[in-house]
């Protein structure tokens, strides 16, 4: 062993020396000291030695270690000191101040308002499950609603997540009822892109579950929202729809701003912009999370996090906010 211990320091300096690059040596070091390397697994038959070979042998394994360490931060040293950086501090500096997207302040006030009224914050993966996109949420498979959510499917059996409501199940699981969540989010659709759709947008789930729940408790929550969003009253209305996770379900509308209600391409001229699906949680949905309908109910929300921004900073195109464009989104005066 010791022979085979003397051939792999031996190596290793070599590599080490003709290195040139950072990231060869980290990839050296990965080689011989990583958890896969050799000498990891010499060090692994320490066990079946003997009381003697284990503290000879013990003792000799950390000498190697420490001496390819030091040779590996010594020649990271060498490499680092013959970059050179030639730096005229005499330049006039140019710059300009960035800002954090509208999506993500909007994202922000959001979630920061909900907490002032106890909900809580959570996440979940945006490439999902079958189950959690659409089976706990009283989707079955071959059900004609999963047409309404025709999203991405890889390779691996997994999809991305067409809303943020895949986290309704999760969070009824882990914690429970009474519980009140928020869970904001980036979603996917296959869409047909236009004014007002996009194939990644991004949502906030909320969910309130008690004993005495209305539609009514609903209704206050999201006028309070817009308005601290908005900074002004906001006017809402609701309109039957059909999502299988809710019974009843609504369409919540909120009169677009951007037009003043006079009708413009984003609110296709009626002067109102869908905001969010919502409506009293379906039965089936409460116990998927394992929670009795009989005792408990609830209310649940998708509110477009992408559209409430469109509305707030007057965005005329869903497609600006995932340009990447600078040139458009240093138009809208952000905060």
């Amino acid at each position: 062993m010791k022979e085979k211990l003397k051939k792999l320091v031996s190596d290793a300096i070599t590599e080490i020396n003709a290195t040139s690059k950072e990231a060869d040596l980290l990839n050296i070091k990965s080689k011989y000291l990583g958890k896969k390397s050799e000498l990891n697994t010499l060090m692994s038959s320490l066990k079946d030695m003997s009381s003697s070979e284990k503290k000879e042998y013990g003792s000799l394994f950390n000498q190697i270690k420490k001496e390819l360490e030091a040779k590996i931060n010594s020649r990271l040293d060498e490499l680092n000191n013959q970059v050179k950086f030639n730096f005229d501090n005499t330049l006039p500096a140019h710059y300009s101040k960035g800002s954090l997207h509208p999506v993500t302040i909007v994202a922000k006030e959001v979630t920061d308002i909900l907490k002032r009224m106890g909900f809580t914050v959570v996440v979940g993966p945006e490439m999902d499950d079958d189950y959690h996109n659409f089976v706990a949420l009283n989707i079955p498979e071959n059900h004609p609603a999963r047409d309404m959510q025709d999203t991405y499917w890889l390779s691996n059996g997994k999809l991305l997540r067409g809303h943020t409501s895949t986290n309704q199940v999760r969070a009824m699981q882990n914690y429970g009822a009474p519980i009140r969540i928020c869970a904001p989010g980036r979603c996917f659709r296959n869409e047909d892109l236009d004014a007002c759709h996009e194939n990644t947008f991004f949502q906030l789930e909320g969910m309130v579950i008690d004993k005495q729940v209305s539609i009514n408790n609903l209704i206050y929550v999201m006028r309070e929202l817009l308005k601290e969003v908005f900074k002004t009253d906001v006017q809402v209305r609701l309109r039957p729809g059909f999502f299988p996770f809710v019974e009843p379900g609504f369409e919540l509308d909120c009169s677009c701003l951007i037009c003043g209600g006079k009708g413009c391409p984003t609110c296709k001229n009626s002067g109102w912009l869908e905001l969010c699906p919502c409506g009293m949680i379906h039965p089936n949905v409460l116990k998927e999370g394992g929670i009795d309908p009989n005792e408990y109910m609830g209310f649940a929300f998708g509110l477009g996090l992408t559209r409430l921004a469109m509305m707030k900073y007057k965005i005329n195109d869903i497609r600006v906010l995932n340009s990447g464009d600078l040139r458009r989104l240093n138009e809208f005066d952000i905060k």
